[in-house]
C-alpha cells in the first residue's frame, strides 16, 4: 500500500451544470454535534475535529444489529497530531467536497500546515486517512469504546424496541470485545451472543418458523481493524508512528458477519483488508472519486435567482449526498438518522450515539419517502435494500397470513416492523387479551397495511421509468400477488352494489374507526391499473383475470361535498371516526397515489380537498409540498420547500442534518419530503404526458436533469422565464412534452 502523489489532494472540479454544493467550516466544532457525514453507501462517518484537540470520527455500518435490533456504531475513533495543528489562533479549514465523496482538513501555520484527506472508498469496505504535513509530526491513532460493561438500558433509551417480552423487561447493552492482535494493528468487534429473534417469533404466535428460518441475529458480529503505513502497536487500543513522518495513511476496514465462533471473522476480516490494500491508495481514490463523478452526472438540480433558491440547491444535493453515503448497505436507509446519529441533546438525558427515537424498528411511512425521489434523480441502485428487506423477508409475511389469518397464498407486512418481518413487541403488545392473532395491541397501526401497496407503487413507477422487464418478473409479480390477495381474503363482505365492504378498517394513523379508507382505496385502484397496464408478455392471463375482477370490486374512492365551498372534495374515508393523529389521509389520492392533479379532469376536487384539509403543516413526514406541487400548486409548493430546507436541527452544525422533528436526527424525511416536491414543481409525467414547470415559480432559474418514464431523461435550462436550454432523450419524446401555458 502506497501513499498518494501530491496532487491527488487538489479536488477536481466538475464542469457546469455539475458542479455540485460543498459545504466549508473554517473553525474546529464542539463536540459530535459538529460532524460532518461521509459514507460509501454502507460504512459512514461522522466526523469533528475538537478546538485544541484532536480529530474524532464515530465509526458506522448499515448492518450492524446487536441482540436486540438495535442498529449500533461500531465505534469512535480518535487521531492525536503532535504538534497540534489544530490549535487556536491557527489557520484552520474543513471542507466536504461532495463531488468527489471525500472531507479535506488543512490546519496549521504556512511553515507548519498539515492537510488530512479523509475518504470511505466507494468501491471497497475500507476508510482512508491520508496526512501530508510541511514538517515531520507524530500521530497517534486510538479506539474509543463506550459500550464496555454490560448494562440495562434506561426506560426512555429503550425507545420502541423491538424484541422485549413485557412492559417490565428492559434492553441490555453488551459489551464490545477488543481482540489481542500481534500485527501492528487495533481489532475489535461487538459479537451478539444472545437474540431476541426466537423470543419474539414466540411471543406473536409465530414459534414454529424458528424451525425454519435462520436467526439473523445471533453470532452476527460487527467491528474493524485499525492500521497504518508507519504505525506500530501502541497498546490494545491505540497506534502510534515509531518516527516523525511527513506522510502518513491510516485505514479503518470494518466487517459485518455471521460466523460460528470469533476467529472465524477475525479471519474474514483479515482477508477482506489484505484485498482492500491489494490496490494502491492513489489508484484506490481515483476510482473511488469517478464512482463520485458518475453518481452526480446522472442528474441535478441547481435553483437559482434569489437568496431562498439557493437554500434549496444546497438543501436537495446534500439530502441526495446523504442518501448515496448511507443507501447502498445491506439494509435500507433507517429514517431516524440513517447512519449517522450523534450523541444525543435533544431529550432531558444524555444518551450516546446509538440511541434514535424509534429504535431499531422500520416504519414504512416513514422508509418511503426517502426511496419516492431516487426514481426521478436516477439513483436506482440506492434503492434495492429496501426491496431486497421485503423479498428477503416475504416467506416469514406468507407463513404469518397463513398462521394468524387462514390465507394459504397471501403476505401480509405490518406497518412497523423488525428488519427479518415480524411486529415490533412494543406494538404487538403485551396485555392483548382476546385480541385475534396478527392485530396489534397498537390502535395506531392495527390495520394499517397500505404501506404494502404503496411499495407497489414505487416498483410501478421504478418499472415506468426504466421499462426494466426484470424488476417485473423478480420483484412486482413475487410481491403483488400475495399482497393483493390479503386484502381480497381480509375483505370478505360486500356491500349493497356487490363491492367490497372494506370494513373493520382505519385510514392510516389518524382515524382508527373507518369504513371504506380512502388510501386504501385508492392505492388499490392505482396498483390495479398500473398491474394491468404492464405488457400482455409480462403479465400472466390468470393474474390479469383475477386483477380485473379485483378491479371490479372495488368501491368508489369517498368524495363528497366540498366543506369550504362549492363542487366536491374527497374524503378520508366513507365513515371515519376516532382521530388521533395529524395525517391528511384524503390528500393520499394526490400523492402517492396520483388519482388527482395537473392535466387530470378532476383536478378541481383535488383542489378542493387541498384547501379545507385539516392539518396544514410542512416539515418532517408530512406530504403538503409534494401534494400542493402535484396540483399546480407553486406558491404552496415553494413555501413548503423553502421552509424544509431551511430548517436544520439547531443543535448541529451540518446544514442538512434536519430534525428531530417527528423521528430523530437526521431526519431522512424531511429533506426527503422536499426533494419530491422539489422534483414535480419541475417535471411532472403521466399518462404518457411530459409537464415541465407544471408548478415552478418564475422569479427562480434553474438547471436541472430528471429521469422520467419509458427511459426518457430531460435536461433543462431555463432563466429570466425562459428556455435556455431544452434536451430530450430520446428525441422521440418531445411530441409527449408539454410546456408551462400550453
Amino acid at each position: 500500500m502506497t501513499t498518494p502523489a501530491a496532487d491527488q489532494f487538489v479536488s477536481k472540479t466538475l464542469p457546469a451544470p455539475l458542479s455540485v454544493t460543498e459545504v466549508a467550516w473554517d473553525s474546529p466544532g464542539r463536540d459530535s454535534r459538529d460532524s460532518m457525514p461521509l459514507g460509501n453507501g454502507d460504512i459512514g462517518l461522522n466526523v469533528w475535529v475538537e478546538k485544541d484537540g484532536d480529530l474524532l470520527f464515530y465509526l458506522s455500518k448499515t448492518d450492524a444489529w446487536d441482540e436486540n435490533s438495535r442498529l449500533l456504531k461500531l465505534g469512535r475513533l480518535r487521531l492525536a497530531l503532535s504538534p497540534n495543528p489544530f490549535r487556536s489562533g491557527v489557520p484552520f479549514k474543513q471542507r466536504l467536497h461532495t463531488a468527489e465523496g471525500c472531507m479535506e482538513i488543512a490546519a496549521g501555520s504556512e511553515q507548519e500546515q498539515v492537510e488530512l484527506r479523509i475518504w470511505v472508498d466507494a468501491h471497497r469496505p475500507v476508510v482512508r486517512i491520508e496526512i501530508v504535513s510541511a514538517t515531520p509530526i507524530r500521530a497517534k491513532a486510538s479506539l474509543e469504546l463506550w459500550r464496555t460493561d454490560e448494562r440495562v438500558l434506561e426506560v426512555a433509551e429503550s425507545h420502541a424496541h423491538v424484541g422485549l417480552l413485557s412492559p417490565q423487561d428492559r434492553q441490555r447493552v453488551f459489551p464490545d470485545t477488543m481482540v489481542p492482535c500481534v500485527e501492528d494493528s487495533v481489532v475489535w468487534c461487538h459479537r451478539n451472543r444472545s437474540s431476541c429473534w426466537e423470543a419474539t417469533l414466540q411471543h406473536q404466535g409465530m414459534a414454529d418458523w424458528a424451525l425454519c428460518g435462520d436467526d439473523p441475529l445471533i453470532n452476527r458480529t460487527f467491528g474493524a481493524l485499525l492500521q497504518g503505513e508507519h504505525f506500530v502497536k501502541d497498546d490494545l487500543a491505540g497506534l502510534h508512528t515509531s518516527t516523525p513522518q511527513t506522510r502518513l495513511t491510516l485505514s479503518v476496514h470494518p466487517l459485518t458477519a455471521q460466523t460460528a465462533t470469533l476467529e472465524e471473522w477475525i479471519e474474514a476480516l483479515k482477508e477482506q483488508a489484505s484485498r482492500s490494500d491489494e490496490i494502491d491508495v492513489a489508484t484506490a481514490y481515483h476510482q473511488h472519486a469517478d464512482w463520485w463523478r458518475q453518481f452526480w452526472g446522472r442528474s441535478w438540480i441547481q435553483v437559482s435567482g434569489t437568496p431562498e433558491a439557493d437554500v434549496v440547491t444546497r438543501g436537495y444535493t446534500l439530502q441526495r449526498f446523504i442518501n448515496a453515503c448511507g443507501g447502498r448497505g445491506a439494509f435500507p436507509i433507517k429514517f431516524n438518522g440513517s447512519i449517522f446519529t450523534v450523541d444525543s441533546h435533544h431529550t432531558a438525558e444524555a444518551f450516546d450515539a446509538d440511541y434514535r427515537l424509534w429504535g431499531g424498528g422500520y416504519w414504512f411511512q416513514n422508509t418511503r419517502l426517502t426511496y419516492w425521489p431516487m426514481i426521478m434523480s436516477g439513483d436506482f441502485e440506492l434503492m434495492e435494500p429496501w426491496f431486497r428487506m421485503y423479498l428477503d423477508a416475504m416467506p416469514f409475511a406468507q407463513a404469518r397470513a397463513k398462521a394468524c389469518f387462514g390465507m394459504d397464498e397471501a403476505a401480509m407486512f405490518p406497518e412497523t416492523m423488525s428488519f427479518w418481518g415480524t411486529f415490533l413487541n412494543q406494538n404487538y403488545g403485551y396485555a392483548r387479551g382476546d385480541l385475534a392473532p396478527g392485530l396489534t395491541e397498537n390502535t395506531y397501526i392495527r390495520r394499517y397495511w397500505q404501506g404494502m401497496l404503496e411499495l407497489l407503487t414505487v416498483l410501478l413507477d421504478l418499472y415506468a421509468v426504466t421499462q426494466d422487464e426484470k424488476l417485473v418478473r423478480d420483484k412486482i409479480l413475487v410481491l403483488a400477488p400475495p399482497f393483493l390477495r390479503f386484502y381480497r381474503e381480509y375483505y370478505p363482505r360486500r356491500d349493497a352494489e356487490g363491492k367490497i365492504l372494506f370494513e373493520p378498517s382505519q385510514s392510516l394513523e389518524t382515524w382508527h374507526d373507518t369504513t371504506n379508507p380512502t388510501p386504501d382505496i385508492a392505492a388499490l385502484q392505482w396498483v390495479l391499473d398500473g398491474l394491468l397496464a404492464l405488457p400482455e408478455a409480462c403479465l400472466p392471463a390468470t393474474l390479469r383475470t383475477e386483477w380485473s375482477e379485483f378491479l371490479g370490486l372495488l368501491p368508489p374512492l369517498p368524495i363528497g361535498p366540498a366543506s369550504g365551498g362549492d363542487g366536491l372534495e374527497i374524503l378520508p374515508a366513507q365513515r371515519f371516526e376516532d382521530c388521533q393523529n395529524s395525517e391528511n389521509a384524503a390528500l393520499y389520492a394526490v400523492f402517492p397515489y396520483r388519482l388527482f392533479g395537473v392535466g387530470k379532469p378532476e383536478i378541481q376536487t383535488g383542489l378542493n380537498t387541498w384547501s379545507t384539509r385539516q392539518f396544514k403543516e410542512t416539515g418532517g413526514w408530512r406530504q403538503d409540498a409534494i401534494q400542493a406541487a402535484l396540483l399546480g400548486l407553486t406558491e404552496e409548493a415553494k413555501s413548503a420547500v423553502v421552509e424544509n430546507f431551511s430548517t436544520s436541527d439547531p443543535e448541529s452544525r451540518f446544514p442538512a442534518f434536519w430534525g428531530p422533528n417527528f423521528d430523530w436526527v437526521p431526519d431522512q424525511d424531511h429533506g426527503s419530503a422536499a426533494c419530491i416536491a422539489l422534483q414535480r414543481m419541475l417535471l411532472q409525467y403521466d399518462g404518457g404526458k411530459l409537464r415541465l414547470l407544471p408548478a415552478w415559480p418564475k422569479e427562480w432559474d434553474v438547471k436541472f436533469k430528471l429521469h422520467a418514464d419509458h427511459n426518457t431523461i430531460v435536461t433543462c435550462h431555463y432563466a429570466g422565464g425562459k428556455f435556455l436550454e431544452l434536451e430530450v432523450q430520446p428525441a422521440s419524446r418531445r411530441k409527449d412534452m408539454i410546456l408551462p401555458n400550453e
